[in-house]
């Protein structure tokens, strides 16, 4: 079968460019510790030779042209009643060709169960979104008092250890799709 040709309006990018992994901030909530858990995780994102982080806020007027050039998404979320929050499915939903065949993993805070019921929530709505979700999580419990007021970590141990995994495997998986999407684009 013969590659199809990328239209103008896809952006390019050659095997060498960095990833770029668009670090979703998920709440929009008055107050809110997103911004601090995301910032957080997208200094881990530039640390990693071949990787470019681009922070997307569901509170953004405009982030489809973000989502649109990331090769690979890391959704930083909240657990609200046992779910996501609104806000981010609301930008999920808003933006559906973008996820198309692209790896999306999740950085999650909150009580007692760090986010991860809201993780499992999200990920049968990015299958239907023909995205492939990473299985290694990082997952705050009750992280208001994880972090210092500068957004550092206090004890980065274990979410260090959990963030270089999450990285290893979406880096694979981002490289691998994009080879993928620029071989044969996605749903042509």
């Amino acid at each position: 079968m013969t590659p199809q040709r990328v239209s103008a309006d896809e952006p390019t990018t050659r095997p060498d460019d960095p990833l770029r992994v668009a670090v979703v901030i998920g709440s929009a909530r008055e107050g809110r510790f997103g911004p601090t858990v995301a910032g957080w995780f997208a200094g881990r994102v530039a640390d990693r030779a071949g990787l470019r982080a681009d922070l997307v806020d569901v509170r953004d007027r405009a982030p489809g042209e973000k989502l649109s050039r990331a090769d690979a998404f890391v959704i930083v979320t909240p657990e609200y009643n046992h779910s996501f929050p609104g806000a981010l499915k609301i930008l999920i939903d808003d933006h559906v060709t973008e996820w198309h065949a692209k790896p999306v993993a999740f950085v999650s805070y909150g009580g007692i169960s760090g986010g991860l019921r809201a993780v499992e929530q999200l990920r049968p709505v990015f299958a239907e979104l023909h995205a492939v979700t990473v299985r290694d999580t990082v997952s705050f419990a009750h992280p208001w008092h994880r972090f210092d007021d500068a957004g550092g970590l206090l004890d980065p141990g274990d979410a260090e250890a959990a963030a270089a995994t999450l990285l290893d495997r979406l880096t694979w998986w981002g490289a691998a799709l994009r080879t993928a999407r620029a071989t044969h684009p996605y749903g042509r």
